[in-house]
């Protein structure tokens, strides 16, 4: 998954924020509570205004997020 997600950071680092969440840390529990996550790795896609548009949990479907890069 990390080769996926450099990548996807790599092409699209001025158009979107990548933050990695480590859930074995205090902080990175508290922001899985927030988020609902219950099984890793999951990826939350937020829109321009902060909005879930999707998530994928356990795979990350690359086409999935480049669609969700056109404008």
């Amino acid at each position: 998954m990390k080769p996926i997600v450099d990548g996807i950071e790599a092409q699209y680092g001025e158009q979107l924020v990548v933050l990695r969440v480590d859930v074995t840390t205090p902080a990175g529990r508290a922001v899985g509570r927030e988020f609902g996550f219950q099984y890793t790795p999951t990826f939350i896609f937020f829109d321009a205004n902060g909005q879930e548009a999707w998530r994928s949990v356990g795979s990350l479907d690359e086409a999935q997020i480049f669609r969700s890069m056109e404008p």
